[in-house]
């Protein structure tokens, strides 16, 4: 099942996050004509052609071209969270070393996906009409982000007021979000100071 399956912020009406077969080849063929040409390039008969199905089956799998940026920004973020999970249960008894893993498997993933680099370059004037991928469910996203990373905390002792504990969650991962979207070194070293950062944070 897909991380964010669980996730209940989605807006009402919204196609299901993790589907296999046509969907998932229809983000996939939207996701090449994104880091080639441009969101302004994706059509749903464009998508229908790549694929070699009709619109009509592209209008029942997707919805609207709105929808299908969800979709596509929804399932990064699941691929994201996939490592974030994979640290912490790696990491059972040592919390420090889950945050610095998931933090560097996040960034490394980040580094080398060119559908995050297409959306990052419209926060730059390159493709304005790719701004809805970032901008649309941002709060979703978010949301869904430190859902994942409450729920692996539960298992380690930490001394921290439940208000406290959310707050210090929100910081680490708007802080790892920060480096995504504007990444100030490599991967191993960034995890290092965000790891470093937690620690204190979280006592």
């Amino acid at each position: 099942m897909s991380i964010l399956a669980r996730v209940s912020a989605q807006p009402s009406g919204a196609h299901p996050v993790a589907v296999g077969g046509i969907r998932d080849r229809l983000c996939d063929a939207a996701a090449a004509v994104i880091t080639s040409e441009g969101w302004a390039r994706v059509t749903m008969a464009r998508l229908a052609d790549e694929v070699g199905v009709s619109r009509q089956t592209v209008y029942n799998e997707i919805g609207t071209k709105n929808d299908l940026a969800e979709a596509i920004v929804l399932r990064e973020l699941d691929r994201f969270l996939a490592g974030v999970v994979r640290s912490f249960d790696e990491n059972p008894t040592d919390l420090v070393q889950a945050i610095r893993d998931s933090a560097r498997r996040v960034l490394k993933y980040a580094q080398n996906n060119a559908l995050l680099h297409a959306v990052v370059s419209a926060t730059h004037g390159a493709d304005t009409e790719l701004l809805p991928l970032l901008t649309t469910h941002a709060e979703s996203l978010l949301v869904a982000a430190k859902m994942v990373v409450g729920e692996r905390l539960a298992g380690y002792q930490i001394d921290l007021p439940e208000d406290r504990l959310e707050a210090s969650i929100d910081m680490v991962v708007r802080l790892v979000l920060s480096h995504v979207m504007q990444p100030s070194g490599d991967p191993a070293t960034t995890g290092e100071d965000i790891a470093w950062v937690a620690a204190r944070v979280l006592g």
